[in-house]
């Protein structure tokens, strides 16, 4: 095994160029997906949470779409976008908004009633509500989202390099065409280790979060 990672690290010491590119691509379809996914679940999460009819069957119907295999989202949106870094960042996209909306309803749900309640006594209107007292106590749930889309994003990015998208993936994909696990491991072990960091500082920060909350009330 040893003898594997020094064989691997000679392969990245002698492609240093083609792997910070795909470095660099990784990271920025990875972050904007991940962006989008926020921008447009958090509001998302927020109405469905506040729309009790409509918002369960939106929880289901995204729920739904969590249990599709990353790759099929990928060749799925491939006859629309064709290939290129588009269609990756649009199917990523797709892969991450559901556990940013979920999280952010189970969030705003479990707020108390009698909180919003109280506050509302208190002379607040619904957006002071929303801003000083669900999106606080929420925020936990929400970051909790964010980490699992995340890590998601993270790992399906790999899959991007099927589809021309770039990324850590071609060296996955180069080297599973060849046959050569050194290859593989250039590509493999840089996403499982920005894979794991994303998931130790967002789960440090959830736990944070969730500790201030504790000791508040």
């Amino acid at each position: 095994m040893i003898d594997l990672l020094l064989d691997a690290y000679q392969y990245f010491l002698a492609n240093q160029s083609r792997f910070w590119t795909a470095a660099t691509q990784h990271l920025w379809i990875s972050s904007a997906a991940l962006a989008i996914s926020i921008a447009a679940g958090l509001p998302l999460g927020i109405w469905t949470a506040h729309e009790a009819r409509i918002g369960q069957w939106t929880i289901n119907l995204f729920g739904a779409l969590r249990l599709a295999p990353s790759l099929a989202v990928l060749f799925l949106v491939q006859p629309y976008l064709g290939i290129g870094t588009m269609p990756a960042l649009v199917a990523l996209t797709l892969l991450a908004v559901p556990p940013v909306l979920i999280a952010t309803y189970a969030g705003i749900r479990a707020v108390d009633r009698g909180v919003s309640e109280a506050a509302r006594g208190m002379g607040m209107t619904a957006g002071q509500i929303l801003w000083r007292v669900e999106l606080p106590l929420a925020l936990p749930s929400i970051v909790g989202g964010v980490r699992t889309a995340a890590v998601e994003v993270i790992a399906s990015a790999t899959l991007a390099a099927f589809i021309g998208g770039g990324g850590l993936g071609i060296f996955i994909t180069r080297g599973y065409a060849l046959f050569d696990t050194r290859i593989m491991l250039v590509g493999a072990i840089p996403v499982a280790l920005l894979a794991l960091m994303a998931e130790l500082s967002l789960g440090w920060m959830q736990r944070r979060l969730a500790s201030g909350l504790d000791a508040a009330t």
